[in-house]
Order: structure tokens, then sequence, then C-alpha cells
């Protein structure tokens, strides 16, 4: 795979990050005096030798919190060729299911916008 491939996936995925899933997907923290649970604080992309990820970044609330965050991958693109590429996501057991076989990038960035697979 290309420098030029991995640049082109990271940047069109970061823009649809920033201008549908944060916008979509991150709330405010809940107020001092609501009922305090897991919320989403950021969404971003990473490379990770041939898969590239879809992350969201959880904030634990709360003074008993183990952790102050944590993150979860909720979608991954398996580069497979020029523009060809598997997707998987991330199911509640921890297992990667793949649902997608030889989609384009265009396809794949769609899937994760619109698809409930995907919806972290």
């Amino acid at each position: 795979m290309s420098t030029n491939t991995k640049v082109i996936v990271q940047q069109k995925a970061d823009e649809l990050v920033e201008k549908v899933l944060k916008p979509k997907h991150i709330q405010p923290p809940p107020a001092p005096d609501e009922f305090r649970h897991n919320y989403i604080a950021d969404i971003y992309t990473k490379w990770y030798r041939h898969y590239f990820y879809f992350c969201a970044r959880y904030n634990v609330p709360g003074p008993n919190a183990l952790t102050p965050f944590f993150e979860a991958r909720f979608a991954r693109l398996k580069y497979i060729q020029d523009n060809q590429f598997n997707m998987v996501f991330m199911r509640y057991t921890g297992e990667w299911v793949e649902v997608y076989r030889d989609l384009s990038l265009e396809q794949c960035l769609a899937a994760v916008e619109n698809d409930p697979f995907f919806h972290s």
C-alpha cells in the first residue's frame, strides 16, 4: 500500500469524522446531578499496519471510576488493493465481524455514516 493511499484515506475519513460523526454523536457531559454514565468525548481515526480504524473515546465520570476514559474501536477497514477494502465492526462481545467485502473507500465511508453496524 502506498503512502499516498494512506494519506487519502486518512483525509477523507477525518473529514467524515469532523463534519458528520462528531456533531451527530458527541454530546455534552452529563450535569453533576444527572445519572452519570459513560459518554463519547471524541471520535478519531488511526492506521495500524494495513488496518484503518474509527475509534471513540468514552469518558467515565464519577468518583469511583477505575479509569477516566477508554477507547472503543467501532469500525475497521482492511486494505485489499487499490481503492478496495473489507469492512468489519466490533461486536459487543469484543469480536470483529466482517460485514462487507471489496468496497471502495467512498462506499466504506457511507457505511460508517449510515449503517447501524458502525454506530459507536
